[in-house]
């Protein structure tokens, strides 16, 4: 019996050291050129010691709002990656899929409706407005394409730290923080395949001195 005990307690403690290690990974992968990956495992384990409630109606569309702007980012460098077949385009597009199922896990701790629907396809229309005059501007040039992408990425900036201001809950919080801390790295991306190619990039909807910080990498 005391050798039976003494087992199980060995597992739960093996056990409690594995989920404090799991949970202390990093919930951003980056990798090339700033490719920024959330972490499936890590956050789910993030998730589960944070406590989740009823939602605002200000929570809910924030959230529904998100998966269709990553869903959106998704989609638009897939089209621009079948165009101009840049890598930038392929890394962060796949990059971007994460992202969409980090707030998918969201919508589902929340019993909320996916969005989602085809690609190149949206619920919300202004998204879709928005995904048709981003993939027509980024078919022109490679310029063009790039330029699209750092606009994307500063539109989801914003969008993020508008939304995080909604909402006081730690889950959705951290899934956001983590969110905008990958746009940011995508921008840098994209703003320096855009120097390679010769070009200085001028934000769009950021500030300047937002932009220079984001690009000067000062998080």
């Amino acid at each position: 019996m005391k050798r039976t005990i003494l087992a199980v307690l060995c597992l739960l403690f093996a056990a409690l050291i594995y989920v404090a290690n799991a949970s202390d990974q990093d919930l951003l992968i980056v990798v090339e050129d700033n490719t920024s990956s959330l972490n499936d495992s890590a956050l789910g384990l993030a998730l589960a010691n944070l406590p989740s409630g009823d939602l605002s109606a200000e929570e809910k569309d924030g959230l529904l709002y998100m998966a269709e702007e990553e869903k959106l980012a998704g989609d638009v460098y897939q089209a621009l990656d079948d165009k101009w077949n840049l890598r930038v385009f392929d890394n962060i597009e796949k990059a971007e899929r994460t992202h969409e199922s980090a707030v998918k896990v969201l919508l589902n701790r929340y019993s909320l409706p996916d969005p989602a629907k085809g690609i190149g396809e949206f619920s919300n229309d202004t998204l879709q407005e928005l995904y048709n005059d981003l993939v027509g501007r980024g078919s022109t040039s490679i310029k063009d394409a790039l330029e699209v992408g750092a606009a994307i990425e500063e539109i989801d900036i914003i969008d993020l730290e508008e939304r995080s201001a909604e909402t006081e809950r730690e889950d959705i919080l951290l899934v956001y923080a983590n969110l905008r801390q990958g746009s940011e790295n995508h921008l840098r991306a994209f703003v320096n395949n855009l120097q390679r190619q010769g070009y200085e990039y001028s934000p769009e909807y950021l500030s300047r001195e937002e932009y220079d910080r984001i690009i000067g990498g000062k998080n």
